[in-house]
């Protein structure tokens, strides 16, 4: 299996994927010297792109990138787009000028960087990144959305020189080999994006988390616009958002879950703190309830793979660290409604890097029956210590399936104890999940 499962059913496409495993085998490997240098090589198309918004964060930086793009498209606006990883085409990583690349446009990028990288140890990441940018520079448009792959201040998408805004969403505890194992050390990476004269916009953290941000804003002369003191939001019927330009009332995000309305709020936030690309008001609303993000809180529409299922409603969410499973939590009235009859069924995979009790821990009260499966290609957890986790946390019902087509004949044959499935753990299973239940997102 290829690095992120970087797979096609193009050949031309393929035929570069295959080329790029063999040279970058995915190894997350930090540092701006090898993307500098194969930009270089490539005539620097980091310069020529369109303003950018440049977003960081542990959690809800794709959907901050998703009502950013439905922002600036609701205003009439041409934007690129680069996000990761992708969940079933390699496509859905670039996208230009509100289309996903298509293959042939795919095939020659990567050939083109590929031709230009021998020597240089370029990872996928930083390959993929150079291909991204080399087609922005190329296909006009009036903004960017960038979203940041791993950390901030070595990540390859850093050698943005002036964005037009950089924002940071919620943080939290992931790819400690990479970062560091407390908050703070996490905050100081992310906060890397910062630049001099480019508004820094984030939501608040407690104070040691916020010292380091503070700290890396004023080194790089960023100014910084934290939630709570240069803005700020309440959501209850409506989303309430009030800077010094003044006030905004918007509807809630049709995407379920109370982190979607931080993530709409920080959405906001940057464009308002920005002066490059004009954005109105009605756009911002037609964002709030237009913007859909895939895997994230997802309700899977009837397909070939939930056919087994009925009636009941199955919902697909990536989540996979505690506060994602905080996330979801909170989320559990607007998915379950009664909380205390354990309403839910779970059909869990997860990375073996990744911390199975913090993401479950927070609403283990509501599950009643976990499934636990592998996740295809990947190192993960092996479905018997995912059970034991369950064990601990006093998930009453458990069981394993050999994949996700198996774990959801369990759920049938079992249904009748819950009312509502949740399918998470992992980007990748629901890469597998919107694949199989034919939902390639577009």
């Amino acid at each position: 299996m290829t690095a992120d499962h970087a797979v096609s059913t193009d050949a031309a496409v393929q035929a570069q994927l295959d080329r790029l495993w063999s040279l970058s085998p995915g190894a997350d490997v930090l540092g701006l010297d090898r993307i500098t240098r194969l930009l270089a090589r490539l005539g620097d198309p980091h310069h020529a792109l369109p303003p950018v918004f440049h977003v960081a964060g542990t959690n809800g930086k794709g959907s901050t990138c998703a009502f950013l793009r439905g922002a600036l498209e609701a205003a009439g606006h041409r934007v690129h787009v680069y996000t990761s990883p992708h969940l079933v085409r390699f496509n859905e990583r670039i996208r230009l000028a509100g289309r996903l690349i298509d293959d042939a446009a795919l095939a020659a990028l990567l050939a083109e960087v590929l031709d230009q990288a021998d020597g240089i140890g370029a990872s996928f990441f930083e390959i993929t990144t150079a291909a991204a940018f080399l087609a922005f520079a190329r296909t006009p448009a009036d903004a960017c959305v960038i979203e940041v792959g791993l950390g901030g201040r070595l990540d390859a998408t850093n050698v943005l020189r002036a964005p037009a805004a950089c924002g940071i969403a919620a943080l939290g505890v992931d790819h400690q080999a990479f970062l560091g194992d407390s908050l703070e050390q996490i905050a100081a990476e992310k906060a890397g994006i910062a630049k001099r004269g480019v508004p820094l916009v984030t939501m608040d953290y407690p104070p040691p988390v916020a010292a380091p941000v503070a700290r890396a804003a004023q080194a790089s002369g960023a100014p910084w616009f934290p939630r709570g003191t240069t803005w700020r939001y309440t959501a209850r019927d409506r989303l309430r958002y009030e800077d010094a330009a003044g006030s905004l009332d918007l509807p809630l995000p049709a995407m379920p879950g109370a982190h979607q309305d931080a993530n709409l709020a920080l959405a906001t936030a940057m464009i308002r703190h920005q002066s490059r690309v004009a954005v109105p008001t009605a756009a911002l609303a037609a964002a709030a309830e237009g913007t859909r993000w895939p895997a994230r809180l997802q309700r899977l529409s009837p397909g070939p793979l939930i056919a087994p299922l009925a009636d009941m409603p199955v919902w697909l969410d990536g989540g996979h660290n505690a506060s994602a499973g905080a996330a979801v939590a909170a989320a559990l009235p607007h998915l379950v409604g009664d909380r205390d009859a354990r309403p839910l069924t779970l059909v869990l995979g997860m990375l073996a890097n990744k911390d199975a009790a913090g993401f479950l821990a927070p609403f283990a009260d509501a599950i009643d029956t976990l499934v636990a499966v592998p996740v295809p290609g990947h190192a993960c957890h092996s479905p018997a210590d995912l059970l034991t986790v369950a064990a601990g946390l006093g998930i009453p019902n458990r069981l394993t399936g050999r994949n996700i087509a198996d774990a959801l004949a369990r759920v049938a044959a079992a249904s009748a104890r819950s009312r509502t499935l949740l399918i998470a753990g992992s980007l990748y299973l629901a890469g597998e999940v919107l694949s199989a239940n034919d939902e390639a997102p577009d």
